[in-house]
């Protein structure tokens, strides 16, 4: 809670165990996998022909239990009420074998059920989808798609605007991604933009390149999207880019150079505040807008580095995770306090109405 409104966060993924990882490494090493074994009922340990499965279940109903419950805790620890997770993106490796691909979505989705269905008050699903770079657009992920809302009741999708890593994607604009952009108009669930891998070999010897991955690929979205068309092609699509857009403006407002310009995206384009660092994330706050920003923390993920006393100004929550941003937020002194519950509370659950409906709070929607 947060001054006794909940706090909801667009930005999360899912907590599986680690025998899930093992499942497509199975696949990797054998080139086979077999459907999820979480989609056929069966359970067990990996996909691969011959595998022996184990004693005790690796993927069973206690293993998850125990994987969600940790994520929950963590949550508790930073006062966050309810979260929409989706996959892990340095996991949905869009390059692999186009075969296995299609089972490690569903495998994927999967296992986000699992998660939402063991905590259905703390969490709503978002869907990994087969992207395939090369295909002429992504109607194949409209099955899967239509199941996750259907059948699972997921409120969300993730996109990654360079499946691949390769940059090899048509921009975000074009009608390649229409089938979904159309879908999530029709069920009226957001898009949430991530980057996923990097396979640029100038950067390859740098640990976690794949952030620097993120970085790129979401800045590039953004200014796609923004000077883009499928808003009017698409006018009741919400779409939310993580980290705060990837990159921010070094030009002044009046600038030709500053997006966007000459139209209104404000009930488009949302970013979250997933942005550690407390100067830069004021700063996208201050480019962006507030009413375009929404709560987001990716708690538990990269931001568990601990604050020190030199990492911002005012020396707000040290000794904590960089991801415990709610006290962030609140210190900032350029926002009032109705500024702070939009970012926290309103924006998310305009953005994501399954965020809001989670607590039984009545979600505000635009018409």
């Amino acid at each position: 809670m947060f001054k006794g409104n909940k706090v909801l966060d667009v930005h999360g993924h899912v907590s599986a165990p680690a025998a899930a990882r093992n499942w497509v490494m199975g696949g990797f090493s054998s080139g086979y996998v077999g459907p999820s074994p979480l989609r056929s009922g069966g359970g067990g340990g990996g996909g691969a022909p011959g595998q022996r499965r184990p004693a005790t279940n690796p993927l069973g109903d206690e293993a998850f239990m125990e994987s969600n419950q940790s994520h929950v805790n963590y949550m508790d620890e930073r006062n966050i009420d309810v979260q929409a997770i989706g996959p892990r993106p340095f996991t949905m490796m869009g390059w692999m074998p186009r075969h296995l691909l299609v089972r490690w979505c569903e495998f994927t989705n999967d296992t986000i059920k699992k998660q939402v269905d063991n905590f259905p008050d703390r969490y709503v699903g978002a869907s990994m989808l087969p992207q395939i770079a090369e295909a002429p657009d992504l109607s194949n992920c409209i099955p899967e798609f239509e199941k996750n809302v259907k059948e699972y009741g997921f409120s969300g999708t993730y996109l990654s605007p360079d499946p691949d890593g390769r940059h090899n994607s048509p921009g975000m604009n074009t009608s390649y991604w229409d089938p979904v952009y159309a879908k999530c108009q029709e069920w009226n669930v957001p898009v949430f933009i991530h980057g996923s891998n990097c396979l640029d070999e100038r950067l390859a010897h740098i640990p976690g390149n794949y952030q620097i991955g993120f970085v790129v690929e979401t800045f590039l979205a953004t200014r796609i999207l923004a000077y883009g068309d499928q808003f009017e092609r698409f006018p009741n699509l919400r779409i939310c880019i993580a980290h705060g857009g990837g990159a921010l403006d070094r030009f002044i407002a009046s600038s030709n150079h500053r997006i966007p310009r000459g139209k209104d995206i404000s009930k488009n384009l949302f970013f979250d505040t997933c942005l550690y660092d407390q100067e830069y994330l004021e700063l996208a706050i201050k480019q962006w807008g507030v009413s375009q920003m929404c709560f987001g923390t990716e708690a538990p993920g990269s931001g568990g580095a601990v604050r020190q006393d030199t990492d911002h100004p005012g020396k707000v929550n040290v000794g904590k995770t960089s991801d415990d941003l709610l006290p962030i937020i609140d210190a900032l002194p350029s926002l009032s306090e109705e500024d702070k519950l939009t970012i926290i509370n309103r924006n998310p659950a305009k953005l994501w109405p399954a965020l809001a409906k989670a607590t039984g709070q009545a979600a505000t929607v635009r018409a």
